[in-house]
This record gives C-alpha cells, structure tokens and sequence, in this order.
C-alpha cells in the first residue's frame, strides 16, 4: 500500500478489508505479478499516477495472472476456475484483486501457458508488439535494438528475428550470451555504441531505443531515417522520430504473442522471482535496469512452472 507519494521506502505491505463484489465483477486470486519501471516511476510521480488515473491511497504494479476465485451474480463471460492474466493499474501485487469481468485488460489465460509466463506479459508484450509494428522492418533488413536483453527488448528481438530481420542488440558484455540466445548479434552499449555498430559492418535500416534516447541517437547518427527510428520512454527523442507505448498495441497483440509461446516460438524471460514479502528487493533488481527479462512477485505456486 501506498500511501504518499515519492520513495518505494513508503511502500508496504498492509491487509485491506475484503469488500463485497459487485454485480459484474470478479476476484482473481494472484498467482504472479510482474514488474515494470513504470510501477516505481508511478510511486515517485503523482503527475505520472495522475496521468494513469491513480492517487494515493492505492497498491503497486500492474501485470498479474491467476484464478478467478468468485463472481458476482451478474457475470456472465466467466466463471470460478478461469485462469486469467493481464493489466491492473496500481493494483496487480495483492492476494486478490478485483476486475470487471468485461475490464480491457482481463484476459483467458491459453493452455499451455504457465501463470509466470502470462503474469510479466501485459505491459513488456503489448509494448514489444507496438515497436514491431513502428518500425515496419522487412525480412533483410538489419535494425539496432537498444537494451535488447531489458524485458521489453527480450521480446522485441525475438519478434524481429522469426521475421527474417537481422538484429544488433545493445548491451553490457555480460549480457551477450543471452542476447546471442534470442538470436540477436550484440553490441556493447555506452559512448561507443556507434563505433560499435559501424565495426559490423552492416547498414542499419531501423532501430529501437528502449531506454533514454542513446541508440536513438546513435541510429540518427549512423544515416538512419528518424521516421523509422522508435522510442518508448524518452523525455526528448531527437526529431523526427516515433515514439510509443503499450496503448499503441492492436488489439488482439497479446493472444497473438501467447499463441507464439504456446507453439514453441517465443519464449518469455523471466530473470528472478521474489516472495511478496521481498517485493523491495525485487523492485530495487528490477530498477537496477541490468536485467535479462522480466522479475516476478509469486503469490501462489500453481501452475508457475
């Protein structure tokens, strides 16, 4: 529970009273909820939790999987037993949380998914899916993607490659095996970013900035056309270029991402998983922005495999 605004310090476990549903409503026991540096940057900015719609008193985080554990006497669409996963502003890290059963960011949870897999998905899979759609690379294409070993990039990158586009990966050095593993060629991150790129030898065709504006820079730089360089949390991106979020997935992006995993053709990082009761020592390795993939908060062991 939050219950001012500015430091995780002020952020800590409390029991909340369990109110009655509504109608249409539903109580989803959390199995998984995953984190995102917009959970802490909402903490620290109430312009930012504004913008979202939150002010304090409220929870933390967003994506969530689990089970729906009740319904209310209206609810239709679903029932005790569904397995569910998606987005829950300012409220995802809990036991339980309620939804609407027709809430945009509940979701049906496929078979053949685990609850890790769906519970670090929503924010990292519609965002990754957004990106592949700004860029509009094309099979033999090359394209620079910065932080690609970061929770959103370990998705982008895999989405790259099934289509056929090369992809340099920016990161430290001791992330090159695992950029390597999502079949990107990586590249170290930092001043020399751009000499790093010109020492491959390739022409860039289009690039990705995950984080700050470096690789965007560098992309503008090494002749790439601002129009097909994307950005997704950038205060000042250099002119010309793209900038999305999560909101700007189609709709439908993440079944669609869910059906890759299912088959065998995405696989969904998961670096570290924490108990609630150590969600501060997870948030401050996830803040830390050296992470290969997502980090979790598991609540329940079902199905987490």
């Amino acid at each position: 529970m939050l219950t001012r605004f500015g430091d995780i310090a002020d952020l800590s476990l409390a029991a909340i009273p369990r109110e009655p549903l509504r109608p249409t409503e539903v109580r989803v026991r959390v199995a998984v909820a995953g984190l995102n540096p917009v959970d802490w940057q909402i903490v620290e900015s109430p312009e930012l939790a504004s913008a979202f719609g939150l002010d304090v008193p409220m929870g933390y985080g967003n994506d969530f999987s689990g089970t729906i554990v009740e319904v209310g006497p209206a609810v239709r669409s679903r029932q005790v037993g569904d397995r569910v996963f998606g987005g829950a502003r300012g409220r995802a890290a809990a036991s339980t949380i309620t939804l609407d059963e027709e809430h945009p960011g509940l979701h049906r949870t496929p078979t053949g998914v685990s609850d890790l897999q769906a519970g670090v998905l929503d924010i990292a899979g519609r965002t990754a899916s957004a990106v592949v759609d700004a860029l509009a690379a094309r099979r033999g294409e090359t394209t620079l993607v910065g932080a690609a070993g970061g929770g959103v990039g370990s998705i982008l990158t895999q989405l790259l490659v099934r289509e056929g586009i090369e992809v340099l990966g920016s990161g430290s050095p001791a992330s090159f095996d695992f950029i390597r593993s999502l079949g990107a060629r990586p590249v170290p991150y930092g001043d020399d970013l751009t000499a790093s790129v010109r020492a491959e030898g390739v022409v860039l065709a289009a690039a990705a900035d995950l984080h700050g504006t470096a690789t965007a820079e560098a992309a503008v730089l090494l002749g790439v056309p601002p129009r097909r360089v994307v950005t997704i949390e950038a205060e000042h991106p250099p002119t010309g270029t793209v900038q999305v979020n999560g909101s700007d997935a189609q709709p439908g992006a993440l079944d669609r991402l869910l059906a890759l995993v299912v088959n065998g053709e995405l696989q969904i990082p998961v670096a570290a998983t924490y108990s609630l009761d150590r969600f501060r020592e997870a948030i401050a390795v996830q803040r830390s922005r050296h992470v290969r993939g997502k980090i979790a908060l598991v609540l329940t062991e079902s199905d987490c495999g």
